[in-house]
């Protein structure tokens, strides 16, 4: 076990000490080019060229999509509750009450999707009318 340990340990500063390489000169230009393009390290790393606004619009709207489709999942529960009810007030109480706080939330759910696609539709137009995002 301990041989094992050293052995990682070993390759592990191994490979640190390679990590520190010196950066590569291009001898024509005399131009140390340590990051290479900015555009080829944006893509490799996973960054991209799209406005945050835009990232923030995305992620609002995933977001209430995922919550839209709870909601719809608890009424579908809520339905299959009163249907196997077999008469039991209690049950179908219980299904009533989880079915109506579920459209209510739906209903809410539809309103902030509508408010932020406006308000974030009229910022980016505001700010910068040649890129509004498409609805």
């Amino acid at each position: 076990m301990k041989k094992w340990l050293i052995g990682i340990v070993s390759l592990v500063w191994a490979l640190g000490l390679m990590s520190l390489s010196p950066a590569t000169v291009n001898a024509q230009t005399g131009t140390i080019n340590v990051w290479g393009n900015s555009q080829t390290a944006y893509n490799e790393i996973g960054f991209s060229e799209s406005d945050p606004r835009d990232v923030i619009a995305r992620v609002i709207k995933i977001a209430l999509g995922f919550l839209g489709t709870i909601a719809v999942v608890l009424i579908i529960v809520a339905g299959f509750q009163w249907m196997t009810a077999a008469g039991s007030e209690d049950k179908i109480a219980k299904a009533k009450k989880i079915m109506t706080a579920a459209v209510i939330g739906l209903v809410i759910v539809l309103m902030a999707y509508a408010l932020s696609t406006f308000v974030i539709n009229a910022i980016i137009s505001a700010t910068n009318p040649s890129t509004a995002l498409p609805d």
